[in-house]
């Protein structure tokens, strides 16, 4: 079979995006759809139909921006790289995308999938020092090989459909991680709330949040029963510090943890939540001697509350929406103390925890077994896309 080969620049033509000025009204809320990599990241297809935000002919005009014909290739170059798809109607581009216009040799959605076989590459030969971006010659200079039309509209209808069945099965996997992510929490407030014992007797618990809960259990408020205290700046400790040093702890933030250090400032602490930014709220155990960076709060001499059962009370509230809401969230320790959660005997809060942990231990397996199919299916899709826009499929030739 005959190949064309040699760089993208000589099939396609490929053009650079901007982003009109966002102070310049009349550029925008027009009837043009403009791409960014976050529309594309959000795609669970090859195509793109809509886009967040649209421009007018103004934007257009005045900002010199490109119309990318019905049918072309738009990639993001940074941030990541290597989200894409295949435009549905006339659409521009920002700066953190390249638009491809496929050349008369070239079918787009066979040009899509070679592309998508080679996202690895694409990332490898990127560059950058402020962030990584591939840039127009980068990615013009990308050696090609392209089989004749007929064959390229046969590679491409094979994993059209093909790739339909994956992401179809790939869908329903998903949805299965949502309801255990949903059974998983039910059974957390559930066990927290209302106990074990469906026939014990209940009272009002006063609270809107909280309902109705056994007659026997108290409602007390946070402060009563444990400290908090921020945690503190890294300053000059070495956060790169690899984990095989017995003398180096957990450096823990809001995502729970971030690397090693040779400092500890948590002996105390058992529970850590996230103060400010994107993680607020989050709450994580604490298990070893650990160093609580500043945008965490540590929780510490913590009475009456067995510690299992705390963090699956506080993880039944979203603390998120205690935060101040300035620049960005802000949880305060005063915050979280001032919150009212229901008190069982300390016997009745390990047996729920024991109980929960057997239940969530099942539950969490089999959430991995998920993750683990995703995953296997993720890469069946990939190597057949590569199998197929290199050739190795032999009755698509």
């Amino acid at each position: 079979m005959k190949l064309n080969s040699g760089s993208l620049r000589y099939f396609c033509c490929i053009k650079n995006g901007t982003t009109p000025a966002s102070a310049r009204s009349e550029y925008w809320d027009g009837n043009i759809k403009w791409v960014t990599p976050e529309d594309l990241g959000k795609l669970m297809s090859n195509k793109i139909i809509n886009t967040k935000r649209l421009i007018t002919e103004k934007a257009i005009e005045e900002c010199n921006l490109p119309i990318l014909p019905e049918g072309s290739v738009i990639i993001s170059t940074r941030a990541p790289i290597g989200h894409m798809a295949i435009n549905e109607s006339p659409m521009s581009f920002n700066q953190g995308c390249r638009g491809i216009i496929p050349g008369h040799q070239v079918h787009g959605p066979f040009l899509y999938y070679m592309l998508k076989s080679r996202v690895r590459e694409l990332n490898a030969i990127a560059n950058g020092t402020t962030f990584v971006e591939l840039s127009r010659d980068e990615l013009a200079a990308v050696s090609v090989e392209f089989p004749p039309l007929d064959t390229q509209r046969r590679i491409a209808q094979f994993l059209n459909e093909k790739t339909a069945r994956i992401d179809t099965l790939i869908e329903k996997k998903r949805e299965l991680l949502d309801r255990l992510a949903e059974k998983r929490q039910a059974l957390i407030t559930r066990a927290v709330t209302k106990g074990l014992n469906p026939d014990v007797p209940m009272k009002s618990s006063g609270i809107d949040w909280l309902g109705d809960i056994p007659a026997h259990w108290e409602i007390t408020p946070l402060r009563w029963y444990l400290r908090t205290a921020s945690g503190e700046g890294l300053r000059n400790v070495n956060i790169e510090a690899e984990r095989t040093e017995t003398d180096y702890v957990p450096v823990i933030g809001g995502n729970g943890t971030m690397g090693f250090t040779d400092a500890a400032n948590s002996e105390k602490a058992i529970l850590v939540i996230g103060r400010v930014g994107a993680y607020c709220g989050n709450v994580h155990p604490i298990d070893e001697p650990s160093w609580v960076t500043d945008n965490a709060l540590r929780v510490y001499d913590v009475r009456g509350f067995d510690r299992d059962y705390l963090l699956f009370a506080l993880r039944t509230r979203d603390l998120n929406t205690l935060a101040s809401r300035n620049a960005q969230p802000l949880m305060t320790g005063e915050a979280v103390k001032a919150q009212y959660l229901p008190y069982p005997p300390t016997s009745e809060q390990q047996a729920i925890c024991k109980e929960l942990n057997q239940f969530l231990d099942e539950l969490e397996g089999n959430t991995a077994r998920v993750d683990q199919s995703i995953q296997l299916l993720f890469e069946y899709r990939s190597a057949l896309i590569t199998t197929a826009v290199t050739g190795r499929i032999t009755e698509l030739q």
